[in-house]
C-alpha cells in the first residue's frame, strides 16, 4: 500500500474537517438561539474528533496534516457570514447555510469512500466509514431542523 496515497486522502478529509469547524465557529457567533449554539457545538466537536483521528494517522503513516481548508469552504463560512448579516439571524437561513457545508462535507466523504477507499488500508477504511456516518448523521439532523424552521 502506497502511504503517499493515503496520506493525501486522510488529508483532504482533514480538510473539510478544518472547514466544518470554522463554518461552525461561524455559525455559533451568527446564532442567538441557545438550541442552535448547542447543536453547532457538538457539529464542531464532531469535526475536532474527526480531525483529530485523521492527523494522528497521518501521522503513523509518515506524513504531515493538512491545517488548510478547502477553496469551497472558504467559500461556505463567507456565504454564511453574508447571509446571516443579511438575514439578521433569521434561523432558516442559517440552517440552510449550514446544510450546503454539510452538503459539501457529505459529499466529500462519499466520495472518498466510492473512489479512494481502495487506497487506504483496512484499519483506515473502517475509520472512515465510522466518519462518514456520523458526517451524514449531521447533515440529517441540520436538515430536519431546516425543514422545521421553514414550517414555522
Amino acid at each position: 500500500m502506497d502511504n503517499q496515497k493515503s496520506i493525501d486522502v486522510l488529508n483532504k478529509l482533514v480538510e473539510i474537517n478544518n472547514d466544518r469547524i470554522e463554518g461552525y465557529e461561524t455559525a455559533l457567533k451568527e446564532t442567538k438561539d441557545n438550541d442552535l449554539k448547542t447543536l453547532f457545538s457538538g457539529f464542531r466537536l464532531t469535526s475536532q474528533n474527526c480531525k483529530s483521528e485523521l492527523e494522528n494517522e497521518i501521522r503513523k503513516l509518515g506524513g504531515k496534516p493538512e491545517d488548510g481548508t478547502k477553496v469551497s469552504g472558504k467559500f461556505f463560512r463567507q456565504w454564511m457570514d453574508v447571509k446571516a448579516a443579511l438575514t439578521n439571524n433569521d434561523r432558516k437561513a442559517i440552517l440552510s447555510s449550514c446544510e450546503f457545508g454539510e452538503d459539501a462535507a457529505k459529499k466529500t466523504y462519499d466520495d472518498t469512500v466510492k473512489d479512494h477507499l481502495q487506497d487506504l488500508p483496512p484499519d483506515l477504511q473502517s475509520l472512515v466509514r465510522n466518519q462518514q456516518t456520523k458526517i451524514h448523521a449531521d447533515h440529517d439532523k441540520v436538515r430536519n431542523m431546516r425543514d422545521a424552521a421553514a414550517g414555522k
